[in-house]
């Protein structure tokens, strides 16, 4: 039977009176947390430096041991079995992938199955399967050491690794910290679209409120001592903030915060006339003249976007593509927020930006139109919300004047 077929998905955890002292501290670092996530749900911890979020996620495997409090798995109280095995079926991914040096992407990978008594052939095929699961070809990258990787992949493999063994709970401490924006981006899409597939329950540890709205079923904020100030879905955070604190985190431009609820997939999703490199240069010129724009993609050999050629750049090729276009600088995914999409389009002058696959593959355009549409839609919806909460409000108040009327009336009469 194939590992997919077997995969473990979430397991629900609950977190009772939670605590941890460190000796000589006159307060704990964090103060009886109390928590229940959901088998198969992403739950973002969010919070200033030094607020306990990081050392709350690391008792859950107990990477930091417990002071009080009690630590339940899929309801099995795992605050008193052996931390070692514990560890061994809770995935854990942090900054800058973690990954031994010493050892092989394939190595690094096969370390937790290694350790509870996979088979080596078992083992080598997870590895294969996990590194395609990440966008890597196995074939290419299993026998590389972390220093021949990027950071981006190094991620990517510090992803596969937490999740070989199949465990149903992954810990991520500010896993993508360590990387460029534009890396950062794509790695979050590749979290978004691994959990669509696996369904794990992951506790997600980030200081960016941005980060957490786009990854996060639900939203942790915590105060210091890990006391949750508001722990609700991001819209909700988003339009009813509990406070203050709350309201800090959120910042300016909800509304604008809000593009990242919404995914490129969700909106129109147009074609644009491609050719390949493989195409002769009349093809090509033909293909550009019959399209009716200005513009058409060039794609390379795998089908990933790689330049952008206009009428005039075709003109100045004298039979060689070489130097003619402008190469693509970005792309985005179908899980891609539209925040995302919008980043991209305003650095492009020309107003759109290529729609990638997990292989990198070409599936389409999204322009600024579309994307502007939604965000005017967004705004509508708030506009109308905040009418709606007005009204509201001063019904309420009318209600309040009206008993306030008829009390004073009724002491007059006695």
């Amino acid at each position: 039977m194939p590992e997919s077929a077997t995969a473990a998905s979430g397991a629900s955890i609950e977190l009772e009176n939670l605590t941890k002292r460190y000796p000589g501290s006159p307060q704990p670092a964090v103060d009886s947390v109390n928590m229940e996530i959901k088998a198969g749900e992403l739950v973002v911890f969010v919070g200033p430096s030094g607020c306990g979020k990081s050392t709350t996620l690391k008792m859950i495997n107990r990477l930091i041991e417990p002071t009080g409090g009690r630590i339940r798995i899929n309801g099995e109280d795992v605050t008193d079995i052996d931390p070692v095995k514990l560890r061994r079926k809770v995935g854990y991914a942090i900054q800058s992938s973690g990954l031994f040096p010493h050892m092989t992407v394939a190595q690094n990978i096969a370390l937790v199955p290694g350790m509870i008594g996979w088979s080596k052939s078992r083992i080598r095929d997870r590895v294969e399967e996990m590194l395609d699961l990440v966008g890597l070809d196995a074939g290419e990258f299993q026998g590389r050491y972390p220093r021949q990787l990027s950071g981006g992949q190094q991620q990517r493999v510090g992803v596969a690794r937490a999740l070989a063994a199949d465990p149903p709970v992954l810990l991520m401490d500010e896993p993508f910290g360590a990387v460029d924006p534009i890396t950062r981006d794509h790695l979050q899409d590749e979290l978004i679209r691994l959990q669509h597939e696996l369904h794990k329950t992951i506790v997600f540890v980030t200081h960016d409120f941005d980060e957490a709205i786009k990854l996060g079923d639900r939203i942790a904020v915590l105060r210091e001592r890990s006391h949750i100030a508001q722990f609700d879905t991001p819209e909700a955070i988003l339009t009813n903030p509990a406070d203050d604190f709350v309201s800090g985190f959120v910042g300016a431009g909800a509304a604008l915060k809000r593009l990242n609820l919404t995914r490129v997939r969700d909106v129109k999703i147009t074609d644009y006339p491609t050719v390949t490199v493989d195409d002769p240069l009349q093809n090509i010129f033909n293909k550009l003249r019959d399209s009716g724009t200005n513009e058409i993609l060039l794609l390379d050999k795998r089908g990933r976007p790689y330049k952008w050629l206009r009428r005039g750049d075709m003109m100045r090729a004298k039979g060689s593509l070489a130097r003619a276009g402008t190469l693509v600088s970005d792309t985005v995914t179908r899980d891609a927020t539209l925040r995302d999409a919008l980043e991209a389009v305003l650095t492009d002058n020309a107003g759109r930006v290529a729609v990638t696959g997990r292989r990198g593959e070409y599936i389409g355009v999204v322009d600024m139109e579309t994307l502007m549409n939604s965000v005017h839609e967004l705004l509508e919806a708030d506009r109308l919300e905040a009418m709606e909460a007005q009204h509201e409000l001063e019904e309420a108040r009318a209600l309040q004047t009206h008993a306030e009327q008829e009390g004073a009336g009724g002491e007059e009469k006695a």
